[in-house]
């Protein structure tokens, strides 16, 4: 019997990409340690809007974490004062290219040296012949600082200038006039070519969230949510379910994480608040933080009122394996929706190694080979799922960090990505919301296997030395927190610092960078961090902080690929 009827009906694809950044801000004054969020947005979640706007026929999921929209927001009002009332920036490095005056000591102008160094070497700095002599020269007095008193401001400015402008988004280094004007200066700048490259910044910034609000109000993107601050729900709620994916997992000595689950209900109910205030939009969707998933974390999200939930392949796999009868054992095609048991949430699942191929090896091919060759597997998709109308493939991955390994920050792959898709006959892009507006049918999985879309487990977060004893510090800090409010130490006031203060605690990223694997310095950093938070919370509660707050305690000296920012789906 021939299927051929079948296989004329398009491929449903969804291209998800996930914004995130951790909560950079002393929350006691608002001032950043990093500066990551705004240098992201000025060049990752600009252009990654600019594309979509400019292929009319593109579809495409974006997620955004709540904390991260929150910075955006703060750095857009930061700016608007700054330009308008004269108000000092709260970004070390930002008030340093905006103020007239380089208010730098020695140690000041050394740090300043090595932050404007923070980039990508072939991709970001040596693209570009003036910033490329001035890293020559930053690093040069980095190796000898006795030199650093014989370079002239005029140094320290324009390393500033080309720094910010190396991290301009490359829709806009085409378009903008003053971006090309300032580039072709090349050298010498003055206090006016700073404070055009300021307002540039400012419009950037303060513009890019309205831009995707428009692109979801017009139907051609979908927007959707990770609870508030990127916490690990599956961990929140239980750490024991790590040892599912791994059994004998080393495990923190707190047994439990307190009241885990009422946290992980509040991350989501903050997140789905923060969202609607921002996009005025309720979402349909949630990425978990990292797709990490669990039987309660799905029951979660869907008590949530939320319609669908996505996770990692390796994931499904395991849950598949585990399942009683739905084990894969004929190869059967897996690119589909899938229901938790009687839950009304649908799930999804990354395509590993379809995404994978965007995160980590199209980089390094030309544009127009590596958009034929996703299509050439898509097109193969397609064929062994041609049985399946209802097959979805879903890639799903960081929509920020790998562009900038790509030539042009992934300016042509992106431009013949969505254009070659939309003209594909045997494609169709869709959102997942898109996707369920009508009926659907969907694979039943009795059992998940907690994990997320990294190996397919929770190892990034708990399980080494280093990330235990982290989640212990956090246990401890929690149960203070508790003792506190129960004896109603705190004003309504206080209380909601201490909540907020408690969220950015409970953060993914903290973990994700501890361990000797990553590089000393990320790990210094967010070591340092995760102290200061900790401790800015006992001080919130009046309580005494822990002696062990006082020193470091995880250490790196790993070269990672991609500096440690993006991991594979599946273990290499």
């Amino acid at each position: 019997m021939s299927d051929s009827g079948e296989r004329k009906q398009p491929l449903n694809v969804v291209l998800y990409w996930h914004m995130h950044q951790p909560d950079y801000r002393d929350l006691r004054n608002g001032h950043y340690h990093l500066p990551w969020t705004y240098l992201h947005t000025i060049k990752d979640y600009v252009d990654m809007a600019a594309h979509l706007e400019n292929q009319p026929g593109a579809r495409a999921v974006v997620n955004f974490a709540p904390v991260l929209l929150e910075q955006i927001q703060d750095y857009s009002l930061q700016l608007k004062e700054h330009l308008k009332g004269g108000k000092a920036l709260r970004d070390p490095l930002l008030a340093a290219l905006a103020d007239p005056v380089l208010h730098l000591d020695s140690d000041a102008r050394l740090t300043l040296v090595k932050a404007c160094l923070r980039a990508n070497r072939q991709r970001l700095i040596e693209r570009f012949e003036p910033f490329k002599t001035l890293a020559e020269m930053a690093e040069l007095v980095i190796e000898q600082p006795e030199k650093l008193p014989y370079y002239s401001e005029q140094f320290f400015i324009d390393l500033l200038v080309w720094y910010h402008l190396s991290w301009i988004g490359e829709t806009v280094r085409k378009r903008d006039g003053r971006i090309k004007a300032l580039m072709a200066r090349e050298t010498r700048f003055t206090i006016c070519d700073r404070h055009c490259l300021v307002e540039v910044i400012d419009e950037l910034i303060s513009g890019v969230l309205g831009r995707y609000k428009a692109l979801a109000e017009a139907g051609r993107i979908e927007l959707s949510m990770t609870p508030y601050a990127h916490p690990i729900i599956p961990l929140l709620i239980d750490f024991n379910s790590a040892q599912q994916a791994m059994p004998g997992v080393e495990m923190p000595l707190s047994p439990a994480y307190p009241d885990g689950l009422e946290r992980s209900r509040w991350h989501m109910q903050k997140g789905i608040e923060v969202f609607q205030q921002i996009f005025g939009l309720t979402p349909a969707g949630c990425w978990p933080s990292e797709g990490a998933v669990s039987s309660e974390t799905i029951e979660l999200i869907d008590e949530m009122g939320l319609k669908w939930l996505a996770s990692g392949e390796t994931v499904l796999r395991n849950s598949l394996q585990k399942s009683v009868g739905d084990e894969d054992k004929n190869g059967e095609c897996i690119q589909k929706a899938y229901q938790y048991r009687d839950r009304a949430v649908t799930c999804f699942f990354r395509d590993d190694g379809l995404s994978d191929l965007i995160g980590f090896k199209y980089a390094d091919w030309h544009a127009d080979d590596a958009v034929a060759n996703l299509i050439h597997h898509l097109e193969n998709v397609s064929e062994s799922c041609a049985g399946q109308p209802d097959r979805l493939v879903s890639i799903i991955l960081d929509g920020e960090n790998a562009w900038e390994y790509y030539p042009e920050n992934g300016y042509y792959f992106l431009s013949a990505l969505y254009e070659k898709l939309v003209q594909h006959e045997g494609i169709q892009l869709t959102t997942y919301s898109e996707y369920l507006s009508v009926p659907r049918e969907q694979a039943r999985v009795d059992e998940i296997v907690a994990g997320s879309w990294v190996y397919g487990t929770l190892s990034t977060w708990i399980g080494e030395a280093d990330k235990n004893r982290a989640w212990d510090m956090l246990v401890d800090a929690k149960q203070a927190y508790d003792r506190t409010v129960a004896e109603r130490r705190l004003d309504r006031q206080q209380l909601q610092r201490a909540t907020t203060q408690l969220a950015t605690c409970e953060s993914s990223d903290w973990f994700w960078w501890m361990g000797e694997y990553n590089s000393a310095e990320s790990v210094a950093s967010f070591d340092e961090q995760f102290r200061m938070h900790l401790g800015n919370l006992y001080q919130i509660l009046g309580v005494t902080p822990p002696e062990y707050l006082a020193k470091a305690f995880s250490f790196g000296s790993g070269t990672p690929a991609m500096g440690g920012a993006m991991l594979p789906g599946q273990q290499q």
